[in-house]
């Protein structure tokens, strides 16, 4: 198993200590969270969405920092998750740039989110600016990978599908996020890998809950522990295997039972115990 952690996840480190952390805890390499700076934000306690300590600044010299600290530690940059709207080709180029100088081989994008026009609008807006990126990532050597979320009009496997089957897979991939399918956008995992095929490039691992109102009415989702959400992980880590997938997995997970050091621990020990073991193994789990 090829295990990394998204950084976005470990909110009160600094790069360096996180990758540190990721190494000593048998984590191969680490997917960088990257946003401007929040000046305005940086007297409220890290958290996930707001003060992010563990945030690249989206320059090329953020990027070949980044570089150098895995680098060090002997770990991988697994891509840069940035926050592009549709249509922002030159914000593409610029995160393409410092994907070259931190050594990662992809660039997160989303796709159009849902309520700003029809679907029909939507897609084919977005399938325009796969086009542009399909040409820069070919000329920068960097593919564009589509997240597979919630509210967006890629929610499922198959929609993404449609979406990208039509690019190079060289050039835009897919991350399959499976915590975000369990809020929307939810169908069998197997099928869903297989017909992804070659774009599918990386995994995001983590889980959900649901709620149930004290009177009744709609249950709403809330992030919870790897291991106790809605999500079967070590059903799911078993049709990754058995349907050949050998990129990377990367925890995202947003819980708050333990701290995101404690999580970062727990996480490694747990996904170790429970990815699928060959006949011919030791008892240790498959590198």
């Amino acid at each position: 198993m090829k295990l990394g952690v998204y950084s976005i996840s470990l909110p009160d480190l600094t790069p360096r200590e996180a990758v540190s952390a990721a190494r000593k805890l048998g984590y191969g390499g680490i997917e960088w969270r990257v946003a401007p700076r929040r000046d305005d934000l940086s007297h409220e306690t890290p958290s996930y969405f707001g003060h992010n300590r563990c945030t690249l600044e989206p320059t090329v010299e953020a990027g070949a920092m980044a570089r150098g600290l895995c680098v060090d530690e002997g770990i991988e940059v697994l891509g840069l998750s940035p926050y592009i709207g549709v249509g922002d080709v030159t914000a593409v180029e610029a995160a393409m740039r410092m994907a070259v100088a931190a050594g990662a081989p992809q660039v997160r994008l989303r796709a159009a989110s849902t309520g700003e026009d029809s679907y029909a609008a939507l897609f084919a807006r977005t399938v325009d600016f796969l086009g542009a990126v399909e040409q820069l990532a070919l000329r920068y050597g960097v593919r564009g990978v589509v997240e597979v979320h919630q509210r967006t009009i890629c929610p499922s496997a198959s929609l993404t599908h449609r979406l990208v089957s039509g690019f190079d897979p060289k050039a835009i991939g897919v991350i399959f996020d499976v915590g975000n399918m369990v809020i929307e956008g939810y169908e069998d995992h197997r099928i869903g890998l297989e017909l992804l095929g070659a774009h599918l490039v990386h995994v995001h691992l983590k889980n959900v809950a649901y709620e149930r109102p004290a009177d009744g009415g709609v249950w709403t989702p809330r992030w919870a522990p790897i291991d106790d959400g809605v999500l079967d992980v070590p059903a799911f880590l078993r049709v990754l295997a058995e349907t050949g997938y050998d990129g990377w997995i990367a925890t995202e997970d947003f819980s708050t039972l333990r701290s995101p050091q404690e999580t970062l621990a727990y996480n490694a020990a747990y996904l170790s115990d429970c990815w699928p073991r060959s006949p011919a193994s030791d008892g240790r789990a498959d590198e």
